[in-house]
């Protein structure tokens, strides 16, 4: 697609990174990627494990495996020590061999004052989250001035995502809990969100890119959605609302990706679109 291309995806064994891995080995590259507890399933990479809590790690890996371009999709899942220590680790070893950076970043680095939010609007995190992925993004922005800041939002497709696996647990009644009817978000689909990434990585495109989908849906609208497509009953679906329940976090963050999506061939689909339901058998 774009030449001899060696990359290296942090987080290679998580959701995004698998299927940014599985794009780049499609794509023919030479494709390293690193895993914590256990290497991902995609064929036609090399996997690496990787601390980011330990010092020197990311440093002798890119030393040792060379990549042209590095995408650190890697979550911490509010890790300090990870999420925003570790995306400093990264940032400092690009910079130190010179190698292109793209780092994902998420909207849970808003507090959903404004609601909308375009890629000039500056981070006003309300959880520890949120605060660590404000910090790395800082800290990249500052030690590897030529690389990209990606935020996105929910992360959704091939079944496989929390939030479907989520749908799927609730409406079995093996999990307990309520999807919220005031907790707004942007959801992106994982297929639109890697080719993205990878146009911005091959890309002389820096600073900050905001990569979600055009719809703005509930945590309940979105499992309605994912429930009428996989054919469930989104009445067995509980609502709540998030203020009411007294669970931390901003209520309504909308990443506005107009700017970005003016820069990138890869059409960012709403959430409406990918969800719609599957037509049956004679219905195509």
């Amino acid at each position: 697609m774009w030449g001899a291309v060696k990359v290296l995806v942090i987080g290679g064994s998580g959701f995004l990174g698998t299927e940014l891995v599985r794009q780049a080995t499609a794509a023919g590259w030479d494709t390293a990627a690193t895993y914590c507890t256990r290497p991902g399933r995609p064929s036609g990479a090399s996997w690496h494990r990787l601390d980011l809590r330990a010092p020197g790690h990311i440093d002798d890996l890119l030393a040792s495996v060379g990549p042209r371009f590095v995408v650190n999709a890697s979550s911490g899942h509010g890790n300090w020590a990870v999420t925003a220590e570790g995306s400093i680790r990264v940032a400092m070893a690009a910079a130190k061999h010179g190698r292109r950076l793209v780092h994902v970043s998420s909207d849970a680095v808003f507090s959903g004052s404004r609601i909308h939010y375009d890629e000039d609007c500056p981070p006003d995190p309300t959880t520890p989250y949120g605060a660590a992925k404000a910090a790395a993004e800082s800290a990249v922005r500052l030690l590897a001035p030529g690389s990209v800041v990606a935020r996105t939002s929910l992360i959704i497709g091939g079944g496989a995502s929390a939030h479907e696996r989520l749908v799927h647990d609730l409406a079995s009644r093996t999990r307990d809990g309520v999807l919220f009817t005031d907790d707004r978000r942007c959801p992106v689909h994982v297929e639109d969100l890697a080719s993205a990434l990878w146009e911005l990585t091959v890309s002389d495109l820096t600073g900050m890119s905001h990569l979600a989908g055009a719809d703005a849906v509930s945590r309940h609208a979105l499992g309605v959605l994912i429930a009428r497509r996989d054919g469930l009953d989104p009445g067995l679906l509980p609502a709540g609302r998030r203020a009411d329940a007294g669970v931390p976090g901003p209520l309504d963050v909308r990443l506005d990706s107009r700017a970005t999506q003016r820069r990138i061939r890869t059409r960012l689909r709403g959430v409406r679109e990918f969800l719609r339901p599957r037509p049956s058998i004679g219905e195509a």
